[in-house]
């Protein structure tokens, strides 16, 4: 299991777009770009296995800091996208997530758990 501590952050808190000309382009704002830094330096400090290569199914528990309605949708982003080259290849690995919503005042954080690894040549 890897443990991200913190509050989980939106989607829309760590991505915004612009227009530049007709073009519209997204950008990680610089909020995001510490939090994901922070969160591949606390993965690579608990991950020692090496890289997984095949399909894998998590558990996700997201603990929340306070009791704010929110959309579990919106928090897989950049928690999962940190998690690439450090656990995984690629988040598009991932097959199955079973995402749950808790509250910790004292402990906002992350718990992700790899349920199983799949050999791709079986999907």
């Amino acid at each position: 299991m890897i443990t991200l501590l913190g509050e989980p952050i939106s989607t829309g808190g760590v991505y915004k777009s612009v227009c530049r000309g007709s073009f519209p382009c997204v950008y990680m704002t610089q909020k995001g770009k510490t939090l994901k830094e922070s969160y591949q330096w606390q993965a690579k400090s608990q991950w020692k296995k090496p890289i997984i290569a095949t399909s894998i199914e998590l558990d996700i528990k997201l603990y929340f800091g306070t009791k704010r309605r929110s959309d579990w949708d919106n928090f897989h982003k950049l928690s999962m996208d940190a998690l690439s080259g450090i656990v995984w290849e690629d988040d598009s690995q991932i097959i199955k997530a079973t995402v749950e919503k808790h509250y910790s005042k004292e402990n906002p954080r992350i718990e992700i758990e790899i349920i199983k690894g799949v050999d791709n040549s079986k999907l």
